[in-house]
């Protein structure tokens, strides 16, 4: 979404800017499309980014942990761990998606 709005964003400016084509049907259809893709890219971009940056931290850490425990611990204190890791995202998972809603009384 957030590429999505950022292309409709940058048409509308090559219209205006390249191809000097203000106030014609095409440059019409790029502001329609601009006024879609603002708010894909003021929406998702900033949703997504904590997302990302937490699930790629969150599985680097885990692996490395996975790694360093397996080689001195033995796989068994590695698979206790995994499923308290496991359990952890799935709660913060619930929360961010379910919990935090909006009811609709």
């Amino acid at each position: 979404m957030a590429n999505a709005g950022a292309a409709w964003d940058n048409a509308k400016k090559i219209v205006e800017t390249k191809l000097k084509q203000k106030g014609t049907p095409l440059h019409d259809a790029t502001v329609i499309g601009d006024t879609v893709g603002d708010p894909f890219k003021d929406t998702s971009s900033v949703a997504m980014n904590p997302v990302i940056k937490f699930t790629t931290l969150f599985g680097l850490l885990a692996v490395e942990l996975a790694v360093s425990l397996a080689n001195s611990h033995g796989a068994r204190l590695t698979h206790i761990l995994a499923v308290c890791f496991f359990a952890v995202s799935v709660s913060f998972v619930y929360r961010s998606f379910y919990g935090m809603r909006i009811s609709s009384n």
